[in-house]
């Protein structure tokens, strides 16, 4: 199980991103002011930290600097309150691989922690293929290859990103919203029915002809992938 080290001084905010990673199966610990958290971050026993910029003791802009220089290949995110395109240039330039400015969604912040762990996975081990697997459907993400019971299910690009996005979340309830967001890139049109009509398609390659069924529709809620 990987660690991730939150620095926060807001109670609240830090006490969601905890209890939000928690439910995405890490482990985490909370630092409130500055020395500590560099400490922490410091002591070699965490995989990532999520670091606030205006902490009491010692600001984020430091701490970074001060883990970039001794823990070169650790992930860092920001999250601040300044927004302005200066604030990100220092807070990457002072080595933090990623900048998410509040207020801001969990589910983005999930996102970007599973993308570090992904560049992370790819330096280390660059041969490495990925495959996520429910039941007995595997989907090989080097390859993009999907398979079902040992048979290949040939997708479009689309249905491969589609399938993608739910299986990395697999088990969780997702929106239209989200699937058209993060799929087609685009803010979510009610009137426009492209994520049923392509969730139709899945269907038919992957479910029809399999049991159990794996896509589930969650009446006004979204989609859910998952064995039942």
């Amino acid at each position: 199980m990987r660690t991730i080290l939150i620095v926060e001084d807001d109670r609240r905010i830090a006490q969601n991103i905890s209890r939000s990673l928690r439910d995405e199966g890490y482990a985490t610990e909370v630092a409130y002011e500055g020395y500590n958290g560099r400490a922490l971050a410091l002591s070699g026993l965490y995989d990532l930290v999520i670091l606030d910029i205006n902490l009491p003791g010692l600001n984020g802009y430091e701490i970074c600097r001060n883990v970039r220089a001794e823990k070169p290949h650790l992930p860092i995110i920001m999250l601040t309150a300044l927004g302005e395109v200066e604030d990100k240039i220092e807070g990457l330039e002072r080595g933090a691989d990623d900048y998410l400015v509040k207020p801001f969604d969990l589910r983005e912040l999930s996102a970007r922690v599973a993308t570090c762990f992904r560049r992370v996975d790819l330096v280390a081990n660059p041969d490495r293929e990925e495959v996520l697997q429910l039941a007995d459907l595997t989907m090989n993400l080097s390859s993009k290859i999907v398979s079902r019971q040992n048979t290949r299910i040939d997708l479009t690009a689309k249905e491969f990103l589609l399938l993608e996005y739910l299986m990395r979340h697999r088990g969780r309830v997702v929106s239209k919203m989200d699937l058209a967001e993060n799929v087609w890139g685009f803010n979510f049109d009610p009137g426009t029915n492209v994520v049923e009509v392509y969730i139709n398609y899945l269907r038919k390659k992957i479910d029809k002809e399999y049991e159990p069924k794996l896509i589930h529709t969650r009446s006004g809620l979204g989609y859910i992938i998952k064995e039942d």
